[in-house]
């Protein structure tokens, strides 16, 4: 029997929260170049990287109950968790939905790199309403400079073999695009590619920042996954990053570049992740991106084997907080070291943030990427500050006036009318 919620609730437990669950862990069938979290098996030596059921009850269970909220998400990610197979999802959405009983809301989402996708599997996903998040980087030559597989081939073809699978049977789908340096320079023939080639509506883009020390580049160059030979395991640390990440004036320009083709003919047609959490900042409202909030530590990344880490992105041995098979996830998110953790965000932004016109929107972004000087020699600046200040600054007056339209009652979408009539 799994592990349920104590009578009340922890003090301060948020009324949600989210889960990022890994049930094959790091494990991934490809072998991208960028992805560091291949690196994170280092961690459980010996493993056999798959969820059991038990976990996975309790994982469930422990959402479900620790949430106030009438909408609860289940999310799983990797690694690449459909090497568990489509009857692990089934026994997931199965428990979940019995848990759950009449009255919740449940929204399901699979982020994936696809290639292992078939007919058995998006018949279940359309089913389902599972959401799938698919992988892919823009245009053949783009995405596989880094995406590849275990004998380094390129993965385009099977990627794109898997968006058509997933829309001929009608399984509700978005892209997540990284942006790196084989892709920065070219935003808008990303966004052409992802808009107008494949049909995508809705986007996210993630820009790749690997950070390094002085002494483990040399190493990280090569990679993160089987191909690389010593690879160190990630950890947030060190002021250096690789050749393939995003520097942060292309990270500015890509960002720029694709609002300025979006804003001129797409909104509401095209839904990118980065644009609504930038208007919701300029209407007023909370982040709809945890690294745009002012502060953070609500959204947990669960291992396999039961784990709990402070986020996605720290998964490592400081920031395990303990593991659901002897205490729940209400108590996790809400323990002093996690809302340490989430606080942290705020009360670390040095005084150039603090002061900046533009960190209503920003908030010095994720504190991942944390590890730059200010021009005082202050650190905790983010790494990729000229980027989101250029890209903030040359969206405000779209952002103002699709605010305004809103405020009214107006569709945002009438913005484009109003910008294009000062051409």
């Amino acid at each position: 029997m799994s592990l349920r919620l104590p009578p009340t609730f922890p003090p301060g437990a948020p009324p949600a929260f989210h889960v990022l669950a890994k049930p094959t862990g790091s494990i991934c069938n490809l072998d991208c170049t960028y992805c560091f979290f291949l690196s994170k098996e280092q961690l459980y030596p010996g493993d056999r990287f798959r969820m059991s059921d038990e976990v996975m009850r309790a994982w469930i269970a422990q959402v479900i109950d620790g949430h106030r909220t009438p909408e609860v998400t289940i999310a799983l990610q990797g690694g690449e968790p459909t090497l568990m197979g489509v009857d692990f999802l089934r026994r997931v959405v199965a428990h979940a939905r019995d848990v759950a009983g009449p009255g919740r809301a449940l929204e399901f989402t699979l982020q994936t790199n696809g290639t292992l996708l078939d007919d058995e599997w998006c018949e279940f996903l359309a089913a389902n309403d599972v959401l799938v998040g698919l992988s892919l980087d823009g245009p053949a030559v783009m995405h596989d400079a880094y995406r590849v597989d275990k004998q380094g081939r390129p993965t385009y073809d099977r990627v794109r073999a898997a968006w058509d699978l997933l829309q001929r049977h009608g399984v509700a789908t978005n892209v997540l695009c990284s942006v790196h340096a084989a892709n920065a320079e070219h935003g808008v023939e990303v966004y052409r590619h992802l808009r107008d080639d494949l049909g995508v509506r809705f986007i996210q883009f993630i820009p790749i920042v690997e950070r390094v020390t002085e002494t483990t580049v040399t190493i990280a160059e090569r990679g993160w996954g089987e191909r690389a030979a010593d690879r160190p395991l990630y950890v947030q640390a060190g002021t250096a990053t690789t050749s393939r990440s995003v520097t942060p004036e292309a990270w500015g320009r890509f960002l720029v570049d694709v609002f300025d083709e979006w804003v001129a003919r797409d909104v509401g047609e095209v839904f990118v992740t980065m644009f609504d959490a930038a208007l919701a900042a300029w209407v007023g409202l909370p982040s709809l991106m945890c690294i745009f909030s002012e502060r953070c530590g609500t959204a947990v990344a669960l291992e396999h084997n039961g784990d709990v880490y402070s986020c996605d992105h720290y998964v490592e041995p400081d920031h395990l907080l303990g593991n659901v098979t002897t205490t729940t996830l209400v108590e996790l998110v809400a323990s002093p070291q996690q809302r340490a953790f989430g606080d942290a965000k705020a009360t670390t932004l040095p005084a150039q943030c603090r002061s900046c016109a533009v960190r209503f929107a920003c908030h010095g972004e994720c504190p991942r990427n944390r590890f730059a000087i200010t021009a005082d020699g202050e650190p905790g600046l983010n790494h990729l500050c000229a980027g989101y200040y250029a890209f903030f600054t040359h969206i405000d007056r779209p952002m103002r006036i699709m605010a305004d339209l809103l405020r009214r009652g107006r569709p945002a979408d009438q913005v484009m009318d109003l910008i294009g009539g000062d051409d």
